[in-house]
């Protein structure tokens, strides 16, 4: 079979509905450099499948059909302590959903630190192992506007969703110093600044943020955010669910957490997200 030249195979991808998956960086990825873990992941688990131990960063591009495509696109970083990402409920389900509706959608395979015993080390610094996570992501906003042609988005329609520890990921994305680097909006769902607060600016863009009363695990962190942003200004969207837990993700609990991917479409066409936009693919 004949191989497809780059920007053919993109197009097909892009009429089709595909996904496909491209590094990050484009040799190992600083600060990593002498990681010998390996990568693994973990199948059929009760949440799907998970990823440790990664140690090349990658995107999955889950581009809709062409005649859907909106010119909005979302990255998503799944959530897992930094130790592990819950690839399948927090990443590629929510991608293929997004897809669905006509947004690209953009799965951030993001660095965890060595997974060494089961669970989450009870002393383990988030500062310090959302660092490589961190990067990834800011990479990941630079990678999908440098492609934006390719992919059929809007480089001034990038948003950038996160899950727990995904959340901090797209919160750092959000609170960076120079406002042409952040994204244009962006998703925490039971997500925030899991170690020191950071400076919280005014004037951020559009925020969206979902997460369950009943969270055993990221409910002092989360609230404590949302309070920040409106300490500084800011007036994020807040959904908070009676019941979910913590990592609902796309599972279906029979709470009413299970619809906060239906408050987020909501949300993004008061935005005007939803409606098709001139990209730089149509030019």
């Amino acid at each position: 079979m004949r191989r497809l030249s780059a920007m053919a195979l993109m197009l097909f991808i892009s009429f089709c509905g595909y996904a496909q998956t491209v590094k990050l960086w484009p040799g190992v990825a600083p600060g990593s450099e002498s990681w010998k873990q390996k990568e693994q992941v973990e199948k059929n688990t009760p949440i799907g499948s998970v990823v440790i131990d990664v140690v090349t960063p990658t995107l999955t591009a889950y581009l809709p059909q062409h005649a859907k495509a909106t010119g909005t696109g979302i990255i998503i970083a799944p959530g897992g302590a930094f130790v592990a990402l819950a690839i399948d409920i927090e990443g590629n389900d929510v991608a293929r959903w997004l897809q669905s509706k006509g947004i690209a959608a953009f799965v951030l395979k993001y660095r965890t630190v060595e997974k060494r015993q089961e669970g989450i080390p009870p002393d383990l610094n988030m500062d310090e192992a959302g660092k490589y996570g961190i990067a990834d992501g800011i990479e990941a906003i630079k990678l999908v506007r440098q492609h934006a042609a390719q992919w059929g988005v809007a480089p001034d329609r990038i948003g950038f969703m996160g899950f727990s520890a995904g959340g901090m990921v797209a919160s750092a994305a959000l609170l960076q110093s120079e406002p042409a680097a952040r994204p244009n909006f962006v998703a925490l769902v039971y997500g925030a600044p899991f170690g020191v607060m950071p400076p919280i600016p005014s004037k951020l863009p559009p925020i969206f943020m979902a997460w369950a009363q009943d969270d055993p695990v990221a409910l002092d962190d989360v609230t404590r955010f949302y309070a920040a942003l409106n300490a500084a200004g800011d007036k994020p969207e807040a959904h908070i669910f009676s019941a979910g837990g913590h990592g609902f993700g796309m599972r279906k609990q029979g709470t009413s957490s299970d619809h906060w991917i239906d408050d987020f479409y909501a949300w993004l066409q008061a935005q005007g997200y939803t409606k098709s936009a001139v990209s730089p693919a149509s030019h």
